[in-house]
């Protein structure tokens, strides 16, 4: 089965794991057909965890591999500046025109994000927010695939793998963070698993363009790992960071972001 994986293309390769990151977080939204709410502690839990797998994945699966990739060039860190910051730009340009609004948002009217419209629900909107959060983990395993064959001895197959492995661990209680305040609102439960689930099919459209981007234009990796870094601390500090710690759990959340840093950092040293 490995070696089967390993022969197919990079964007069919970047394609599939986007899948899976995708069945996760349908996994993680199933958790409504069990329960009807959540506990605050869980889901501040949840998302301390969930932060600590992005910030060590965009650095050791990303920014690392930049860096090492351009070492030989005259300014080694330019590549991963220039992409790092470009990644938070695109973050936040989607942010004016996607609409949407944060979990931790006390007035849905007044915090609203992007384009105004009055035709879309707060269940909605919250998909939506989810779904911005999605797109960066979805290049992230695009480059990352596309950089195995790209000439950058620091990329490797069981390194992408890693990365797309930890991303789907943290979809899972993103699934049911998601899922779980649309049921207790009211919807149904197959209401409330279709939004949590629907929030992460932009990750295996993504990683496709990742990898197919960086498949066609090799020179473009270190910019574009860096861009997916980038977009994603965007999304742990204006998002995932600031909800884990709006609750009365802030110790919680904070020891959760350091094991989620944690086993990113074991799943991408040991596999790398």
């Amino acid at each position: 089965m490995a070696e089967l994986f390993q022969n197919l293309p990079p964007a069919i390769q970047a394609l599939s794991a986007g899948i899976v990151t995708w069945l996760l977080t349908a996994l993680g939204a199933a958790a409504v057909f069990v329960f009807k709410t959540m506990n605050d502690k869980i889901l501040n839990t949840m998302q301390g965890f969930a932060a600590g797998i992005m910030i060590a994945a965009s650095f050791w699966s990303l920014l690392q591999p930049a860096i090492e990739y351009n070492e030989d060039g005259a300014i080694p860190w330019l590549p991963a500046a220039i992409g790092f910051l470009l990644g938070g730009i695109f973050i936040r340009g989607l942010d004016f025109v996607i609409p949407h609004i944060h979990r931790n948002a006390t007035d849905e009217h007044q915090q609203r994000e992007g384009v105004k419209t009055k035709s879309l629900n707060k269940s909605t909107l919250l998909v939506l927010a989810i779904t911005l959060h999605n797109i960066p983990e979805g290049l992230s395993i695009g480059v990352a695939f596309g950089g195995v064959v790209s000439g950058n001895g620091q990329a490797t197959l069981l390194g992408a793998l890693g990365l797309a492995i930890g991303i789907g661990i943290q979809n899972i209680p993103e699934g049911a963070a998601v899922s779980m305040p649309i049921r207790a609102e009211g919807a149904s439960q197959w209401k409330a698993f279709n939004y949590g689930q629907l929030s992460a099919i932009v990750e295996p459209i993504f990683a496709t363009v990742g990898a197919a981007a960086v498949l066609i234009v090799t020179p473009m990796l270190p910019y574009a790992l860096a861009f997916a870094a980038g977009a994603m601390i965007f999304v742990c500090v204006e998002e995932l960071i600031p909800e884990s710690q709006s609750g009365n759990n802030t110790d919680l959340a904070t020891l959760s972001l350091m094991v989620g840093f944690t086993i990113m950092m074991i799943l991408d040293v040991a596999l790398g």
